[in-house]
């Protein structure tokens, strides 16, 4: 459901501009009269047994010239194609080894290297459970780059984080998920092969253009959001900025959300004779009409506190249950009236989601999700229950319903490929019980799947004191990791620096934004632009430009999206559909 932006910039080819290699050591040119082909493989050549983890090999190096680009989406109707930069493209392969579970596992990364190079390098961040190489063009979903960064003349490095869903994907085992039975491998997803294809990037970056960048940057959003707090973290001298957006800090914990979700929203459907609740009836739990009336009931309740009843709600700390609940019980049916209401049941487990999972004592296991008028939209609905009428299934279960007992919690467990089995996996769940794995150790696992995959400690000293920036968009919509917990982890660093957290991290709330993008919202925004304005500037954002899509409620709206704590409220005069009819206030 995700899509990558496709707008491309224009390029000339500057081949005779062209800086080709030389060992780390010397980083002299290659003739001038070689071939683009030939610069390329001779690259490649030069840095064998010079890379940082000796074990690295180049698979593949090719020159590609200057050239049509993808088509962009016609939905991004802001976006013009145009060409990409002329670029060798490297892919290489590191730290090849045999698991604890017999697979054959590896690092693979995708690298290329424009050759009218603007100084700088971008990793891009993966998503969901990687597995993929990545097409290293620098266009990531939910950070902005409007115009990818290669097309901009990055260096830009993607990678599949230490297993290949082509070669580890084992049905027996959940699939793309088995990798969770290796610990290494688990590692390798969580943090590790962040660092070692950093290092191998840096290092033939710097090879090949014969210096080393002079700012280098990540981006990307979910999982690879989850990555970018990661290296924060734990890497806190590799990157200058880094835009970490509806970022996955809380992996394990969120995991867990999706089978709250799973065996809440299950218990709507009726039991067979056996028992078992049919997972093929899970999307029409809700009809599009009965969510277009939560999201109703959430701009009636919600809507006008910012002072402007628009179709978003700017004030997402001011709308609450007793805001939302009692408007949607004013929607409860009575009678027959054809869809056009909803059941208590319905309105009951809908705000059970929402809380967020709990032990049967209260004790909350991950953060509530926000009231929100993105609720209900297809990139809402698409996690949460699925979309019946294309046909797509919960992915809160086909994800959620694998990653978890295989992945996030020790000892793993065997997930099922069957999402009928991973439904009732999770709807037998016992949080008392069950939550806790997600904190154990047992051999040959040394650290929990918490402690290898959380990236919310608001500890980052070692980034600040490195200067690094760091800029965090989030959707107030988002159904797979909620804006809350990324709210009260930037309050939490914000006590422990004093009030000073925005010094180096800003966190930019998009009130009707799904997960990384979509939703009746203005979910364009270029994150990354403000980035390097404030690495390479000192410019810190304030606000970003929001573009709302062609496919929300209102093509071309624009919006300030403002940092937190503060909302766009309309100035009472202006174009309401024009971002400088808002301010930014607290």
């Amino acid at each position: 459901m995700i899509r990558h932006a496709s707008h491309w910039f224009t390029t000339s080819a500057l081949a005779t501009l062209i800086v080709a290699c030389a060992p780390v050591s010397a980083a002299s040119p290659v003739a001038p009269n070689a071939s683009d082909g030939g610069r390329c493989a001779a690259f490649a050549n030069t840095l064998r047994g010079h890379w940082p983890d000796a074990s690295t090999r180049v698979t593949s190096a090719d020159f590609v010239p200057q050239g049509p680009a993808p088509k962009p989406d016609p939905r991004d109707f802001q976006y013009d194609a145009t060409p990409l930069k002329s670029h060798c493209d490297i892919r290489a392969v590191m730290a090849e080894r045999k698991g604890v579970d017999g697979q054959s596992y590896a690092i693979k990364f995708h690298l290329r290297l424009p050759l009218d190079w603007n100084g700088r390098f971008l990793f891009q961040g993966g998503g969901g459970t990687n597995g993929e190489i990545g097409n290293a063009l620098g266009a990531t979903a939910g950070v902005g780059l409007v115009t990818p960064a290669l097309a901009q003349g990055y260096a830009v490095v993607s990678q599949d984080s230490g297993h290949d869903n082509a070669v580890n994907s084992d049905p027996t085992k959940g699939g793309a998920v088995a990798f969770g039975f290796d610990p290494e491998a688990r590692r390798n997803y969580a943090y590790a092969s962040l660092d070692a294809v950093t290092q191998a990037a840096k290092a033939a970056v710097t090879t090949f253009y014969g210096k080393a960048p002079r700012y280098s940057y990540f981006a990307g959003c979910s999982k690879g959001g989850q990555e970018g707090l990661a290296l924060a973290h734990r890497y806190p001298n590799s990157f200058n900025g880094i835009v970490a957006a509806a970022p996955g800090m809380s992996l394990p914990r969120a995991g867990l959300a999706q089978t709250w979700d799973a065996q809440h929203f299950g218990r709507l459907l009726k039991p067979d004779a056996k028992g078992v609740r049919p997972f093929s009836q899970f999307a029409s739990l809700y009809s599009p009409a009965q969510l277009g009336i939560v999201r109703s009931a959430v701009l009636k309740a919600c809507d006008g506190k910012d002072g402007l009843v628009d179709g978003l709600v700017m004030r997402i700390d001011q709308c609450t249950n007793a805001d939302v609940l009692p408007v949607l019980h004013s929607f409860t049916c009575k009678g027959d009236q054809s869809g056009q209401c909803l059941s208590r049941a319905q309105i009951d487990i809908l705000s059970k989601s929402l809380s967020g999972p709990r032990k049967r004592d209260g004790t909350a296991l991950y953060a509530s999700f926000p009231w929100d008028g993105g609720i209900g939209a297809p990139g809402w609905a698409v996690w949460k229950l699925g979309l019946a009428k294309e046909g797509v299934p919960a992915l809160n279960i086909l994800i959620g319903g694998s990653a978890l007992p295989t992945i996030f919690q020790t000892p793993p467990t065997l997930a099922s490929p069957d999402p009928q089995k991973l439904l009732q996996w999770q709807m037998a769940y016992d949080f008392d019980r069950d939550a806790d794995a997600i904190y154990r150790t047992a051999a040959p696992f040394s650290e929990s799947g918490w402690d290898m995959m959380s990236a919310r400690s608001p500890d980052i000293d070692a980034f600040r004191a490195a200067g690094g920036k760091l800029i965090v968009p989030h959707g107030a919509a988002d159904p797979v990791f909620t804006l809350n917990d990324t709210l009260q982890w930037y309050r939490e660093m914000d006590a422990r620096y004093h009030g000073a957290a925005s010094d180096t991290a800003r966190i930019f709330p998009v009130p009707g934004m799904n997960h990384c993008e979509g939703g009746p919202a203005t979910d364009r925004y270029d994150a990354f632009a403000a980035m390097v304005a404030w690495v390479e500037q000192g410019r810190a954002p304030d606000r970003l430009h929001g573009v709302a899509s062609a496919a929300s409620p209102w093509p071309g709206r624009t919006r300030p999206i403002c940092k937190y704590p503060e909302y766009a409220r309309y100035k009472g005069k202006g174009d309401i559909e024009r971002e400088d009819s808002f301010e930014c206030v607290r």
